[in-house]
């Protein structure tokens, strides 16, 4: 008996020894692991593939530029062409079809679910959603354009916190007034329905107000956290403040020809197209321009100074941001994207609209809220430089984004330029991916569609690699597909471009009458996207 009683005393030690052991193991292991990073993704509206300096501009973005220096440009990364798919696609990790939003938003009553719905769907998820489940804090402010009414608002689809425009183009000074009367613009705080004031109220600057106050929010929480900032800028009406606008009055007086020349030598010497490349043509309907007279110059130069002050208000807005993060101590614990929705704007009139008549008749300051223009086809075709055509259109005008990362620590290479292919889709997947946060086969019931993105944070990592998956686009009977150098290109209700975007990025030579069997597979892959996701045909 007395054995017995030795044996087990014995094995009672052992035990607690081994627990001991092991929850020492566990305290280490822990002290050990990296806590998640922050994540901050900003988005700008409307902005060209040209329109950074990092990327060529005369515009003046030195924060932006920044962000590049400290960590690595994109080159050949894309958007779904227009506000509310490239959102849709870039919150989901989908194709904007599958996320609801193949079109623009609309009212839950007036269209029947499916990939034209205009609100996100229940059979997705959007990354507030996904990080909300390793305890995240998520917050946004700024353009939703995924939702119009409740319950599909921000807060409505996993964001604690939420300031910001519900809808789509607005005044900067004051959203109640409107192109044209009827249209009403949404404005919310959290879930409630806001109106801003209209005195001493300018959308760029409260997006970023607001986005510092939930840093500093954040700040308070002991957990990571995640912002979306979804400027409105650069997207018309064109309105600015006069003192930016007075940084780039009469800088626009060389014209388009001759800056959109300029631009692509900077972008060339850059790296970031290469050297074997050729500058597009003028888009048809844009006039050359010398072929302008001087009264016409002198206001198409009054259009684009504007614009170019609401891209450097933009820039302005995310160094103090960037300032916050810095004062908080947590800029090396935080990964920034950024990049545009869509390419530059040539909707409309190719001088530029006037919506309300009154831009230059002397009754309202041109860039203040009492008026309501856009810059033309003219200056989009500037902002887009090297490429053709516009936001809609699925060439690479119209899809090519500038895209930034800075991942302090991570990067392999700092103020590095990568030519990899990649697409809003993607983001989901990396950010996935970094935070080791597995992405959900079902939420709230509902089954969940598998996100059709790639990770690259590899290559951020140095890993660079060949992508050779193919990527599909869809919007307004635009489209296209695009596997390896090869892409695929029609606007709506026309035939079928093939362009070999190695030796052509411009998409100037079609090569689909020597290259058919080539033509014919993309053509065929594209079909049977197409037949998965939705599009209409």
């Amino acid at each position: 008996m007395k054995n017995l009683i030795q044996l087990i005393l014995f094995a009672l030690i052992v035990i607690s020894q081994l627990s001991c052991t092991s929850e020492t193991k566990q305290q280490t292991s822990g002290q050990n692991e990296e806590p998640k990073p922050n994540i901050i993704l900003i988005l700008a509206d409307d902005m060209g593939y040209s329109d950074l300096s990092c990327y060529g501009s005369e515009i003046n973005t030195p924060n932006i530029d920044k962000l590049a220096n400290e960590g690595i440009r994109f080159t050949q990364f894309y958007n779904a062409a227009r506000c509310c798919p490239t959102r849709a696609s870039l919150l989901t990790g989908l194709y904007p079809h599958q996320a609801g939003m193949g079109g623009m938003v609309n009212k839950p009553r007036e269209v029947p679910e499916g990939p034209y719905q205009g609100y996100l769907s229940k059979h997705s998820v959007t990354i507030a959603e996904v990080l909300k489940q390793a305890n995240y804090y998520t917050v946004s402010s700024g353009k939703w354009h995924v939702g119009e009414e409740r319950p599909h608002w921000p807060t409505d689809r996993g964001f604690d916190n939420y300031y910001g425009l519900i809808s789509g183009a607005a005044n900067y000074f004051d959203i109640s007034k409107t192109k044209k009367s009827g249209v009403v613009r949404h404005f919310a705080i959290d879930s409630t329905e806001y109106m801003p004031p209209n005195e001493g109220f300018y959308m760029t600057n409260a997006i970023t107000e607001n986005a510092v106050k939930y840093l500093q929010k954040a700040a308070t929480k002991d957990q990571p956290f995640f912002m979306y900032v979804a400027y409105t800028a650069p997207h018309w009406p064109l309105h600015a403040l006069q003192e930016d606008i007075d940084l780039y009055k009469g800088k626009y007086l060389k014209g388009w020809d001759t800056l959109r020349a300029e631009r692509f030598d900077r972008m060339l010497k850059m790296g970031i197209i290469d050297k074997n490349q050729d500058l597009s043509e003028r888009n048809e309907g844009v006039t050359a321009w010398n072929d302008l007279s001087e009264e016409e110059q002198e206001r198409m130069d009054v259009l684009m100074s504007i614009y170019a002050a609401q891209v450097h208000r933009l820039d302005q807005g995310i160094g103090l941001i960037m300032n916050e993060l810095k004062r908080l101590g947590q800029a090396e614990n935080t990964i920034i994207m950024f990049l545009s929705d869509n390419g530059g704007s040539g909707e409309n009139d190719a001088m530029g609209s006037d919506f309300w008549g009154n831009f230059w008749d002397g009754n309202a300051r041109p860039g203040s809220g009492e008026s309501y223009h856009t810059y033309g086809s003219s200056w989009a075709n500037l902002s887009n430089t090297p490429f053709r055509y516009y936001k809609k259109d699925t060439y690479e005008g119209g899809i090519a984004t500038p895209f930034i990362v800075k991942w302090p620590g991570k990067i392999a290479q700092k103020g590095s330029i990568t030519h990899s292919v990649g697409h809003i889709n993607d983001v989901m997947a990396t950010i996935c991916d970094i935070t080791g946060v597995e992405y959900p086969e079902t939420y709230k019931n509902n089954t969940i569609i598998p996100m059709q993105g790639k990770s690259f944070a590899p290559l951020l990592l140095g890993e660079e690699t060949a992508n050779k998956r193919e990527i599909f686009w869809e919007h307004n009977g635009n489209r296209a597909a695009r596997k390896g150098d090869w892409k695929l290109v029609a606007k709506k209700d026309k035939a079928w471009a093939l362009y070999n975007l190695k030796e052509d990025r411009t998409e100037s030579n079609n090569l689909i009458n020597d290259n058919k069997e080539i033509a014919e597979d993309l053509i065929k892959n594209y079909e049977t996207w197409a037949k998965e996701v939705g599009v209409n045909n």
